[in-house]
């Protein structure tokens, strides 16, 4: 069972984002997170160095098409930080909703 951990690293949406799209697949190219989150080269290269030296993300460069391309992918440790701090998030989600008392308690 994941525990529930807020993250104030992977919460700025940008980090957030980048985390959840890695979340979902194996490896992912830097043109291709580039792309679907809308940052520049290097916007996301410097979210990508930051999660890295958290030991959340790991990179390498592949040969592909005559030049090197730039991967990225979710460490084990990444993971469990992703899944801790959605699950704080649905946390939160769970106080404030109706069936989670917090408007009874008001």
């Amino acid at each position: 069972m994941t525990t529930a951990r807020f993250d104030e690293l992977i919460h700025p949406s940008t980090r957030l984002s980048l985390v959840a799209t890695l979340a979902a697949a194996d490896w992912a190219e830097f043109a291709f997170l580039r792309d679907r989150l809308q940052l520049s080269d290097s916007a996301l290269s410097k979210q990508l160095t930051t999660l890295e030296d958290a030991g959340y993300v790991t990179t390498e460069r592949r040969l592909g098409g005559g030049r090197r391309r730039r991967y990225a992918r979710l460490t084990a440790t990444g993971r469990e930080a992703f899944d801790g701090h959605i699950a704080a998030l649905r946390a939160i989600l769970a106080g404030a909703s109706p069936e989670g008392g917090a408007a009874e308690r008001l």
